[in-house]
């Protein structure tokens, strides 16, 4: 990952795969369910495998790919059941001991646990059972689980797990196995994505559809917010741990995590970008010639604009994919090079030509001021920056990567400062409710606590807004919980 990129972007949070299938060969559907689910994190990768008896499981640092080099790994994991990981560190450092899955032994048997999100609460129950005697061998919020299911008090962890998780606040989709028992769970907001689907052998779980199509699961449902379900020898079954919360999933699931192919509550990630991308053009037209976008997640948005305005749509900038995440960056000269490595303006698309150059957000503007400047040196007559999502002016809590507010452009500069920030000849942000309306459902159904610092669950300070001490919820939007 290029640190130009990861100083400037949302990061993905982490991807998670589970399944419970007899007779298959689960392991390499679990690779291959990661490899789906790869752009969620890159970072580290792993995978681990019951038989009924035991739990075992290889992970690394890189890619999937990278990780499971040596097909002889997956060969050597056999069982029924298996979970699997992809990870971008939002809590914790970027190290191996903090690469899922988690592997634990305790008093009532094997268990391992992958998580995507973060804990508004992680610290407190992490110094909490510190002090209670517990000693953590890393520093990610999913370790935290495991020792409270070992000191629930519980034999079994289907008894364990509903004491237990009313006590965790923030965001979550987990994953748990034990030697013969496959469970997913979903925070009572439903903040990070879960779906169930189905194999001729058995059923699988995963972040994004997309990983279903990949293994040949049929997609059934969502995990429903605050549901628990567990998959075993006598199926399927399903427990409402907690009551559903009001239904809070992030939004930048559909403006940039998922994969276009992915559907998110029952709409297809791809046509709600390419609706987010006319709607912008109608709120922000302009005068151009032709319209590109920043490969990959705004080539949707920037299709959908140029239908809009009526414009030829070009592959103005092509990316570099075989850039890795152990890109070494020895000298700030050298750092500063890196969006150029990784995009490439096409000359001969751009000289000469109004540009609208499309993304789906702006958090930093360092990027984008590197991708102005060099759409310029291209020939580029004139640069138009639209942005397919409303300003980034607040930081998440629940497992995306962003800075403090001071450190975001969004909060601290106007739209006219913001253009003249990164040399764009005009801006254009989507406005909140235009992003609401492209994707059809009701605004109650989002986080959207990016865009206007409305947490749905407030931070470990007891503050939902960094500091601002509010009465009654989070600046009268009644989202505390």
């Amino acid at each position: 990952m290029l640190a130009v990129e990861k100083k400037d972007k949302m990061q993905e949070e982490c991807g998670v795969f589970g399944i419970y299938a007899p007779g298959s060969d689960v392991a390499q559907l679990t690779y291959y369910g990661l490899y789906a689910l790869q752009h969620r994190g890159q970072e580290s990768a792993g995978i681990a495998v019951a038989n009924g008896r035991t739990v075992t499981g290889e992970k690394g640092m890189g890619l999937v790919g990278e990780v499971f080099a040596d097909t002889g790994k997956l060969t050597q994991m056999q069982g029924h059941i298996a979970v699997g990981h992809v990870r971008y560190s939002t809590t914790g450092s970027s190290t191996l001991v903090n690469a899922q899955p988690l592997l634990v032994r305790y008093r009532s048997g094997m268990l391992a646990i992958v998580h995507n999100g973060n804990l508004v609460n992680g610290g407190a129950l992490r110094r909490e059972l510190e002090e209670e005697g517990s000693i953590f061998q890393g520093t990610t919020d999913s370790e935290i689980i495991a020792h409270l299911v070992a000191r629930s008090g519980e034999k079994i962890i289907t008894a364990a797990l509903p004491k237990i998780l009313p006590r965790l606040r923030g965001a979550y989709s987990f994953i748990l196995m034990t030697p013969d028992t496959l469970i997913g769970i979903r925070d009572p907001h439903g903040i990070r994505p879960l779906s169930l689907g189905e194999t001729q052998a058995g059923y699988v779980l995963a972040s994004e559809t997309c990983a279903f199509d990949t293994v040949g699961a049929k997609f059934l449902r969502d995990i429903n917010p605050g549901e628990m379900v567990v998959i075993d020898k006598k199926g399927l079954r399903s427990e409402q741990f907690a009551p559903a919360a009001k239904h809070a999933m992030c939004v930048f699931e559909y403006i940039y995590f998922a994969r276009p192919d992915s559907n998110l509550l029952g709409k297809n990630v791809h046509m709600v970008r390419k609706r987010l991308g006319r709607r912008l053009a109608q709120e922000h037209p302009v005068e151009a010639d032709i319209v590109t976008g920043i490969p990959d997640s705004s080539l949707s948005a920037a299709s959908g604009v140029a239908e809009q305005l009526g414009l030829p749509y070009e592959m103005g900038l092509i990316k570099n994919r075989y850039i890795g995440r152990t890109f070494i960056q020895p000298a700030q000269e050298i750092r500063e090079l890196g969006v150029q490595l990784k995009l490439n303006p096409v000359r001969q698309i751009v000289a000469g030509k109004r540009v609208v150059m499309v993304d789906d957000s702006l958090v930093r503007g360092t990027t984008s001021l590197r991708i102005v400047e060099m759409l310029r040196r291209a020939g580029a007559k004139e640069v138009h920056v639209r942005i397919s999502s409303p300003p980034v002016i607040a930081p998440c809590y629940y497992g995306l990567d962003t800075s403090s507010s001071s450190e975001l452009i969004g909060a601290r500069l106007s739209v006219p400062e913001i253009a003249r920030a990164i040399g764009a000849d005009s801006l254009g942000y989507l406005s909140e409710e235009g992003m609401l309306e492209c994707i059809g459902l009701p605004q109650v159904n989002f986080c959207t606590a990016c865009f206007n610092g409305c947490y749905p669950v407030e931070a470990e300070d007891g503050c939902c807004r960094a500091g601002e001490e509010n009465d009654g919820g989070c600046a009268g939007c009644g989202l505390h919980v």
